[in-house]
């Protein structure tokens, strides 16, 4: 009864004289929010098999396909929770993460595709575990995360793979929230926190003892990001005597910030891109109204531009390689589509298609989402996106605000599935990136503070006066 009273009151407060029959199909709610058919590809070490998730009792579960011949095999068999995440250990084993009857308590499981028996590398209850590396150079081991030990922190320990033996590497002495590996799996850097104030902790050696290098305050940014391939010196991400997030080199021998990577004068600095067959950083991504790349190799720049000369009028992403950078798993998107799964060989320069995400819902019967940018009642510039209805003029239409949660966070462009099934109703959607937002700096960020439900609402607010002025939102 809820439902069909939800969408009598949407039908109610359409304008008068919409013309329903220029709407696209009134499509039914739950086709917005399926799960996809297939997601999820990735491509073994060797470039000849794919894993990817597909249900199997209601439930995603990870299956192998053959790429020379396409036979396709199902290796895992969850029947009550969804396979959380899961990922190649060597070209023949997979290692994936599960947890029961929905308690969070993640395990780490892994599978020979060939003789498909699940083993419970973390088989303790009440315990979380996660993978903080692979390994990829060893075919023996993986280094956990774990609770064991004490369930509110996290402690790392090599796992043989082979035997289960977990050996403990580091304990976490209560503080630190994240640890980081060098390229060679060597536990080398963590990062720590006092609930206000962050530190990064370092050491030469696993022999030696973490020291504190940099604590800064919740107001500034300072990120261990990436070690650089000569496993001396890290990439970071910090604000640090600036206002936008920028990438630099850190000597942390010197405990000396070195070369400035990355910079953009609107937004914060994005991911790092790089290639773990040439060793070396390929160049990094950055979000103003889309998401784009700066490029400092020219291979990952061609790779791209090939990429996107295949799909002109899509968003296209690398999603994974073989070790060899031959094969490359493809995933392509827009504000109309959730998107396509392809596997690109840049040796035959040949695409073909791996899955489409949700091949139920029409890219033609779908909103297009634009940015938008208005002026705050204080003259402070504001961004954001709008969703408007196909078939319909885009004057006077009912709309509705989406505002984004956090509120240390901010909307980005792309297919939005909420938007989607309010525009097919023949409403208009405004999502806005108010004060507090993140990725336009540390003053725009600091704007919200203490504004929550005052200059922050009033952001939300002028986005809605702005649409009533532009004509498009009906008062």
């Amino acid at each position: 009864m809820r439902l069909i009273f939800i969408l009598t009151v949407l039908l109610l407060v359409l304008p008068l004289g919409t013309a329903f029959a220029a709407l696209p199909p009134l499509l039914p709610m739950e086709d917005f929010f399926r799960n996809p058919d297939t997601a999820a590809f990735s491509i073994s070490p060797d470039g000849t098999r794919l894993a990817y998730a597909k249900p199997w009792e209601h439930r995603m579960n990870v299956y192998v396909r053959e790429i020379a011949t396409g036979t396709e095999k199902r290796i895992t068999s969850a029947t009550e929770r969804d396979i959380a995440g899961f990922f190649w250990k060597g070209s023949s084993k997979i290692v994936y993460v599960q947890d029961s009857g929905g308690d969070e308590n993640y395990h780490v499981y892994i599978t020979d595709i060939t003789t498909p028996e699940p083993r419970d590398l973390t088989p303790f209850d009440k315990v979380k575990a996660s993978v903080l590396d692979d390994l990829e150079d060893d075919p023996s081991h993986m280094l956990l995360d774990m609770n064991q030990r004490n369930p509110e922190v996290f402690d790392v320990y090599r796992c043989n793979i082979l035997t289960g033996e977990l050996e403990l590497l580091a304990e976490n002495p209560g503080n630190i929230t994240g640890w980081m590996t060098d390229h060679n799996g060597k536990l080398r850097a963590a990062y720590a926190t006092d609930g206000v104030n962050g530190s990064f902790l370092y050491r030469t050696t696993e022999d030696e003892e973490f020291r504190t290098l940099i604590t800064t305050n919740f107001k500034e940014t300072f990120v261990p990001a990436l070690f650089a391939y000569d496993n001396k010196t890290i990439y970071v991400v910090s604000n640090l005597s600036r206002d936008k997030d920028a990438i630099y080199t850190f000597d942390p021998e010197e405990n000396k910030t070195l070369d400035l990577v990355f910079e953009h004068d609107e937004v914060d600095a994005g991911g790092i891109l790089h290639s773990k067959k040439r060793k070396i950083i390929t160049g990094v991504t950055y979000t103003t109204d889309k998401r784009h790349f700066k490029f400092f190799d020219a291979d990952r720049e061609e790779l791209q531009n090939s990429l996107e000369e295949f799909f002109p009028n899509y968003e296209v992403s690398v999603a994974d390689m073989d070790d060899d950078e031959r094969r490359v798993i493809v995933r392509t998107y827009s504000d109309r589509t959730r998107g396509t799964y392809y596997l690109f060989d840049r040796k035959d320069n040949s695409m073909s298609k791996l899955a489409d995400l949700s091949s139920w819902l029409k890219e033609e019967q779908m909103a297009s989402m634009r940015p938008v940018e208005f002026t705050a009642r204080d003259g402070l510039k504001i961004n954001g996106y709008l969703t408007l209805p196909s078939g319909v003029a885009s004057r006077d239409l009912p709309l509705v605000v989406i505002p984004h949660g956090g509120p240390s966070a901010r909307d980005v462009w792309g297919f939005d599935s909420e938007a989607q099934f309010l525009a097919n109703r023949g409403i208009a959607v405004l999502q806005v990136n108010y004060r507090g937002s993140t990725g336009y700096g540390k003053a725009f960020w600091q704007a919200g503070f203490k504004q929550w439900g005052r200059r922050m609402q009033d952001d939300v607010t002028d986005g809605v006066l702005w649409a009533v002025e532009q004509g498009i939102a009906d008062s």
